[in-house]
C-alpha cells in the first residue's frame, strides 16, 4: 500500500486562493449582467460551473463556494427588487400567543386527543394565570380544576404554596378590595388541592 503525501500549508494556501479567485469571478460587477445571465442560466448550472471550475476542490470547498455563491444571487436580486420598486414582501408567520396554546393545550387533554403530550410551558403559563379571569375565561375553569386533579409532585406542592400564600394576602388585605372571582377560585383550588 502506498504512503499518500500529506498537504502542506502552501497546498491548502492555493487552494484558498483558488476558491477566492472562483467566487470573485463568479460575482458579476454590473446587476444588470446578473439579471440577463440568471434569466438565461437554469439555477443549477451555478453548482455545475462550481465543480468544473476546478476539479481539485474538495467536497467541502465546493459546498462552501456554492453557498457563497446562493447567498450573493439572493442578494443580487433583492437589489434587482429593490430598483424595480417591488418590496421584498416577507411576511413573518403568524404566531399564536401563549394563553392561546395553553388554553388549546388543556382542550386536548380535556378532549382526550391521541396527539396530546404533557408540555411543561403550558401547564406553567396555565398554573401561573388560573386566578385571572381574562386570560383564562369561565369555561375553561372548570376544565382546569380537572386537569389539577392529576397534578402530581412538586408542581402540586407549589400551587397549594401559592394559593395559600395568595389566600392569605387577600384576608389582611380585606374583603372590599379583593376581586371576588380571583378568591373565589383560589378557594376552589385550594379545596381541589387539599
Amino acid at each position: 500500500m502506498a504512503k499518500q503525501k500529506r498537504k502542506g500549508p502552501e497546498v491548502t494556501a492555493r487552494k484558498s486562493k483558488k476558491v477566492k479567485k472562483a467566487s470573485t469571478e463568479e460575482t458579476p460587477q454590473a446587476p444588470e449582467a446578473t439579471a440577463d445571465r440568471e434569466e438565461a442560466s437554469p439555477k443549477g448550472e451555478a453548482a455545475s460551473r462550481v465543480q468544473d471550475s476546478d476539479p481539485e476542490l474538495s467536497p467541502e470547498e465546493r459546498r462552501v463556494l456554492e453557498r457563497k455563491l446562493k447567498k450573493e444571487r439572493k442578494k443580487e436580486e433583492k437589489n434587482r427588487l429593490r430598483e424595480a420598486g417591488i418590496a421584498a414582501v416577507q411576511n413573518p408567520p403568524a404566531r399564536r400567543s401563549g394563553a392561546e396554546l395553553a388554553l388549546d393545550y388543556l382542550c386536548g387533554w380535556a378532549q382526550k386527543h391521541k396527539n396530546w403530550r404533557f408540555q411543561k410551558t403550558r401547564q406553567t403559563w396555565l398554573l401561573l394565570h388560573m386566578y385571572d379571569s381574562d386570560k383564562v375565561p369561565d369555561e375553561h375553569f372548570s376544565t382546569l380544576l380537572a386537569y389539577l386533579e392529576g397534578l402530581k409532585g412538586r408542581a402540586r406542592e407549589l400551587t397549594v404554596q401559592k394559593a395559600e400564600a395568595l389566600i392569605q394576602e387577600l384576608d389582611e388585605a380585606g374583603t372590599e378590595t379583593a376581586p371576588l372571582g380571583k378568591a373565589q377560585r383560589l378557594r376552589q383550588v385550594l379545596q381541589l388541592l387539599s
